[in-house]
């Protein structure tokens, strides 16, 4: 059974900057496509970003280009997304998420998807 424990998040000012980690307990991490989302109260969970099995290949939703990065570290089986100039509107519970991709290395949806962590909690106050 896979699982994903994301770590690091946590209340910051607006313009601050936070990084948030996602641990899969793997060994094969470096076939999996990996991905944010976030969900905010009373709305639907978003894709954020996504990053390809080998890391050469990311995508951002337009509101988080310029200011967020997606990585990951295959030795380790961790994917990071660093968060810069973080404005009110990115307050979310962010989550990670996993699927092994053969042929389709980014995955944008959330049904594409099959492993989910169990999210961590962004706020950003004004």
């Amino acid at each position: 059974q896979v699982q994903l424990v994301e770590s690091g998040g946590g209340l910051v000012p607006a313009g601050g900057s936070l990084r948030l980690s996602c641990a899969a307990s793997v060994r094969t991490f470096s076939l999996y496509a990996m991905g944010w989302f976030r969900q905010a109260p009373g709305k639907e969970r978003e894709f954020v970003a996504g990053i390809s099995p080998t890391g050469g290949s990311t995508h951002y939703i337009d509101s988080v280009k310029g200011r967020f990065t997606i990585s990951r570290d295959n030795a380790k089986s961790t994917v990071y997304l660093q968060m810069n100039s973080l404005r009110p509107e990115d307050t979310a519970v962010y989550y990670c998420a996993g699927k092994v991709s053969v042929g389709v290395v980014l995955l944008t949806t959330r049904a594409q998807y099959d492993y989910w962590g169990q999210g961590t909690q962004v706020t950003v106050s004004s």
